[in-house]
């Protein structure tokens, strides 16, 4: 048999041995490409597609309804919960964590393996394939951590939508009190202007000297002056307001809020603080952690389990060719190993159990406080509103009375315009903590979503209460 016969009879037999591997590497990669996906996964998934339809629908950023001076609170709130970067970020470390477990449950890639002898290296190439089976539940146990761990990133993200939500009420509030601060101070401003203008003509008649009159000038100064700081603070407010809605220094400042909207929210105490044990994204992840926790355990525990490998070698060396198949296992003898692993894993998830006894701690303690602040400013405000205003108007207005008819000290007029223009303010800032107060009480601690907020439905056995409007005054 001549050289060149042989030669041609090596290179057949080596493209029907590479051709036959390939053939059975591509059965194994197509016929398992997807693998098979667990329950958790595919309802993972599902929550993920119903997130992403309001967060980014078609894989892009919703559209945003554009900010008018017309602009009600809850289209601020919209923009800021869809708009803001953190909000972006957290997002994004959901759908990775759902991806993950796909990860996590799916086989290892098989190997194409090629050994061959120096010798003669056409006639004895030797293709293989090997692919390596996790042993019996390894699996399905990492998937669980993994479905555990998307969970928490979750009510992280829903955690990072509601401080949006929160930032931005608070901002929008603080420029509103600063607006209505203004508007108060300025009607003092004409007050003290009239008053002066009486003082002129007391004096004109020689009821009184011209102290009374720098008195009044006096007072117009310094509240000028106060009237220009408040309108300078105005600068960082707006900056607060556009970093809650997520815009970057090159973009336009958004509109100023033009009217005040109250939160509804229904402050029966039983019933808001189950609701945030049941809703509060905080509790919510740390319980996730938990489970996860719980999860990392029975992972541990399958390391004593073997994992397998299973192979096919094509032997060109022998005539006819043969194929050699192959297996092997691993061999988890470290005990100590596998033991520090397990109680590794038991010690997170006590850690978690404890870190989450202390936030259902610190969520009963946070919603006392506010409860408390809540009743504390509406009394003051109603104290205010009610009798406070009331009465220092009409001291005022006997004050000046008293001081046309020569019955009244300058001073005295004075003291009834400061008092009023105080009890005014106070007023208004009550109006805005409490508001504040509602905001922080619904959104980080019971956890209610606005409208729009692209979160999950609420879990059916969560107690959530019905909102009214008992909070507007």
């Amino acid at each position: 048999m001549s050289k060149q016969f042989i030669t041609h009879m090596s290179r057949r037999k080596w493209n029907w041995l590479f051709a036959g591997v390939g053939t059975v590497a591509a059965a194994m990669l197509f016929s398992g490409c997807k693998g098979v996906p667990t329950k958790t996964e595919k309802q993972s998934r599902a929550d993920l597609k119903a997130v992403t339809q309001v967060y980014r629908p078609g894989e892009r950023k919703a559209t945003l309804h554009p900010l008018d001076t017309n602009a009600t609170l809850g289209t601020f709130l919209t923009y800021a919960m869809l708009n803001q970067p953190r909000v972006e970020a957290a997002y994004y470390d959901y759908a990775a964590a759902v991806e993950r477990i796909t990860v996590e449950r799916s086989l290892p890639d098989p190997r194409l393996s090629f050994e061959s002898d120096i010798a003669d290296i056409v006639m004895t190439v030797m293709p293989g394939l090997m692919q390596e089976f996790p042993g019996p539940g390894k699996l399905k146990a990492a998937a669980n951590v993994a479905t555990a761990e998307s969970r928490t990133k979750y009510f992280a993200f829903e955690n990072s939508v509601l401080q949006a939500a929160f930032s931005l009420k608070r901002a929008y509030y603080q420029l509103w009190f600063l607006d209505e601060n203004i508007r108060i101070n300025r009607q003092t401003l004409d007050l003290l202007a009239e008053l002066e203008e009486i003082a002129r003509s007391q004096n004109s008649a020689g009821k009184v000297t011209l102290q009374d009159v720098y008195r009044a000038q006096i007072e117009q100064d310094q509240l000028t002056t106060e009237i220009e700081n408040l309108e300078d603070s105005r600068r960082p407010l707006i900056a607060q307001l556009k970093g809650a809605l997520g815009l970057r220094r090159d973009q336009a400042d958004p509109p100023q809020p033009t009217r005040f909207e109250s939160t509804p929210l229904d402050l029966n105490g039983d019933a808001l603080l189950d609701t945030a044990f049941a809703r509060n994204p905080r509790l919510k992840m740390m319980e996730a952690d938990v489970r996860m926790a719980e999860a990392t355990i029975a992972l541990a525990r399958k390391s004593k389990v073997p994992d397998f490998s299973l192979g096919l070698m094509a032997d060109a060396k022998a005539a006819p060719t043969m194929f050699r198949p192959s297996a092997g296992m691993t061999l988890p003898i470290w005990r100590d190993k596998i033991a520090a692993q397990i109680a590794q894993a038991q010690a997170t998830k006590r850690a978690a159990e404890a870190r989450l006894t202390s936030e259902q701690i610190m969520v009963t303690v946070d919603f006392a406080m506010k409860s408390y602040d809540y009743r504390e400013i509406t009394r003051n405000l109603a104290l205010l509103q009610d009798k406070l205003i009331p009465k220092a108007r009409q001291s005022l207005a006997v004050a000046r009375a008293g001081y046309l008819a020569g019955q009244v000290d300058f001073f005295d007029l004075l003291d009834a315009e400061r008092t009023l223009l105080n009890f005014q303010l106070q007023e208004v800032e009550a109006r805005t903590r409490r508001e504040i107060v509602l905001a922080d009480l619904s959104l980080t601690i019971a956890g209610i979503a606005p409208e729009g907020a692209p979160v999950l439905p609420t879990a059916p056995n969560a107690s959530v209460p019905q909102s009214n409007n008992s909070t507007g005054r």
